[in-house]
């Protein structure tokens, strides 16, 4: 699905964040990237959302190089997103209605998309009930809560159907119970295999609970990738589990390792 050969990044007048540094993530599986502030999480995220491009070396995604943002990737920010006049479901039909705009012209929207109105609008519908915010579908962004709203900008990228969903620490700011309430409910992306998910996150139970796959970068230069196989993704919902908490314990050492 993600194939990342070589890839070389830096910002200028920094040293390099990635140097000859290659990854391979198989469609349908669910990665964690977690590290040191300033390691290049986020940068690699945007990366393969085509918002950044490569000093060297490439990113693909289904075999095609990443080159600008493809309208078959959907990316979730932290800071929401939301237009402030619109409404949540608004909101949610959004990027539908840019592509509605648009056509299937493969910029703006899949080249082989059908633009349906009434499928758009179940799809909103599906969504909004999914993330538990349907009776809240006529509500202005001010007048949500913040883990509302992130519902709402998680809603508005899943109506477009991804198959890669790029997530940037969609739950930082949010207080630990509708934090985790949340974390639960992106378990079920576990089962759509269709989909492939890639969240970053700085929070090690987080990473262990939402990531078969958990990526660790550190704070020197990436050349190699350093990969834990996790079994206990949305094994249980029971943190305090002792297979869990050793999971946690082992990516805490890495992490020491690589600060």
């Amino acid at each position: 699905m993600v194939e990342v050969e070589n890839l070389s990044f830096e910002y200028k007048g920094y040293p390099p964040l990635f140097e000859g540094f290659t990854l391979s993530i198989a469609q349908g599986e669910a990665w964690t990237i977690i590290g040191p502030s300033g390691c290049g999480k986020t940068t690699l995220l945007y990366l393969m959302a085509g918002l950044k491009r490569p000093g060297s070396g490439s990113i693909k995604i289904a075999g095609i190089p990443v080159l600008r943002p493809r309208p078959k990737t959907g990316l979730v920010l932290q800071d929401h997103g939301l237009l402030p006049w619109a409404t949540v479901r608004e909101n949610t039909l959004l990027g539908l209605k840019i592509r509605e705009f648009y056509g299937p012209d493969g910029r703006h929207a899949p080249a082989d998309v059908k633009i349906d109105k009434q499928d758009s609008e179940n799809r909103v519908d599906y969504w909004l009930n999914w993330l538990g915010i349907k009776e809240l579908e006529n509500q202005f962004p001010s007048q949500l809560s913040r883990g509302q709203r992130q519902r709402t900008a998680i809603a508005r990228t899943l109506v477009l159907k991804p198959d890669l969903l790029l997530m940037d620490e969609p739950f930082s700011a949010l207080d630990a119970p509708i934090r985790i309430e949340l974390q639960n409910a992106m378990t079920a992306f576990h089962q759509k295999p269709e989909m492939t998910s890639i969240v970053v996150t700085h929070d090690i139970e987080e990473a262990v609970f939402l990531g078969q796959k958990i990526l660790a970068l550190s704070k020197m230069c990436d050349k190699d990738p350093h990969i834990i196989e996790n079994h206990e993704a949305a094994g249980s919902t029971d943190r305090t589990a002792q297979a869990f908490q050793k999971q946690c314990e082992r990516l805490q050492k890495l992490l020491g390792k690589l600060s």
